[in-house]
């Protein structure tokens, strides 16, 4: 290709203006309809020429700049179209804040209380759930929730409905080392009063329960029931 070739290449492509106000009509068009152009073939591979950029000489130059120009403005109508848009899923809620419930003791069939056992000592806790039930429960939760005032660590759990009736789980989170039975399908809850206690070790000293808490979900009968509560402390 010689010097005066190369010259008109290069005026020619400085030399033109592309139309972006149509290109980007064209972009926002495409978007609009959101399907490829009916040409009777499969979706084109990414980074696979299109057919119409196959040219030479002079005409190339053009396109380049042309090509160039329509990069820019797509770019421009998806960051307008992105704005204000959260990427990716939004972060989940933490599961454990402390439920500090507003339930009330009773609800239904359902009455509670939770305390502190008066035999914990300046080492150890129990903490005990209470619910008393009018009616059969066929499904029964109980959550007790123990903040994490220092050195707080599971020591066990017990329960005064049998054993083999509840899937019993304790774990940390949030700051607090959370217990939690729940009945498993097919059991019931008979009619009565049931505790349910959590047991752990705590840093030496008075501990105090004032960021505990209880709650307690059932259904009796098709009806469902919720209670909840905060804990008395041990009397000293």
């Amino acid at each position: 290709m010689d010097d005066e070739l190369r010259q008109r290449l290069r005026d020619a492509a400085l030399a033109h203006r592309p139309d972006r106000e149509r290109m980007l009509a064209r972009v926002e068009r495409g978007i609009a309809e959101g399907r490829p152009a009916r040409t009777g073939r499969a979706s084109r591979p990414f980074g696979a020429p299109m057919p119409w950029l196959r040219v030479s000489g002079a005409t190339a130059a053009v396109c380049g700049v042309l090509a160039a120009g329509t990069l820019a403005v797509t770019s421009a109508v998806d960051d307008n179209r992105g704005a204000g848009r959260v990427s990716g899923p939004a972060s989940p809620s933490s599961t454990a804040p402390a439920p500090r419930p507003s339930l009330p003791a009773q609800d239904g069939p359902l009455r509670s209380d939770g305390a502190v056992n008066p035999n914990s000592n300046r080492y150890w806790a129990q903490s005990e759930v209470t619910v008393r039930t009018a009616e059969v429960l066929s499904e029964l939760t109980v959550e007790l929730w123990i903040a994490q005032t220092g050195g707080v660590n599971s020591t066990g759990s017990w329960r005064s409905l049998p054993v083999e009736d509840f899937t019993v789980s304790a774990r940390e989170t949030s700051g607090f080392l959370v217990y939690r039975w729940t009945l498993k399908p097919g059991r019931t809850v008979p009619v009565g009063t049931h505790t349910f206690a959590g047991q752990y070790n705590h840093a030496e000293g008075a501990r105090d329960a004032e960021g505990d808490a209880y709650t307690a979900r059932a259904r009796s009968a098709g009806q469902r029931a919720a209670v909840g509560g905060a804990f008395t402390p041990a009397a000293r």
